[in-house]
């Protein structure tokens, strides 16, 4: 199993805060790097993920991109493949496209989330990605 509790890039930062957390099946770290405030309007986030780890179905009104910096993970837009992310990966998602993300069953994962157009709102959270479609990738 990959390891990256200690070997990142960025701080792990603290478990996900509330009200986040609930929106996570498993355990996920934030570190912000740049704050989602005026003066910049770019919020970056250093998210890490434990082995298994996945966020809930969300959209973002202003876009995100993610950043991998380490460790191997899933990307899904609805009604796509799940795609495999690994270290040096780069996934632009356009505005409103529903879509999940977290870490494979047998590895940490961590990626830099950087919320496009954050001025167009905060993420609509969904619901959560069940066991049975996440447990088939490998």
């Amino acid at each position: 199993m990959s390891d990256l509790s200690n070997s990142i890039i960025f701080p792990k930062g603290n478990k996900m805060p509330e009200p986040y957390k609930k929106y996570f099946i498993g355990q996920a770290y934030l570190e912000m790097l740049v704050p989602g405030d005026k003066e910049f309007n770019c919020p970056i986030g250093n998210v890490t993920f434990e082995p298994g780890c996945r966020n809930n179905w969300h959209k973002h009104p202003g876009g995100q991109i993610l950043l991998v910096t380490g460790g191997r993970g899933w990307y899904q837009e609805a009604g796509k493949e799940a795609r495999e992310l690994k270290t040096g990966d780069i996934v632009k998602i356009p505005a409103n496209v529903k879509h999940w993300h977290g870490a494979a069953r047998d590895s940490w994962f961590v990626h830099l989330s950087v919320e496009t157009n954050s001025q167009a709102g905060p993420a609509a959270w969904l619901e959560p990605v069940i066991d049975d479609e996440y447990s088939k990738l490998k």
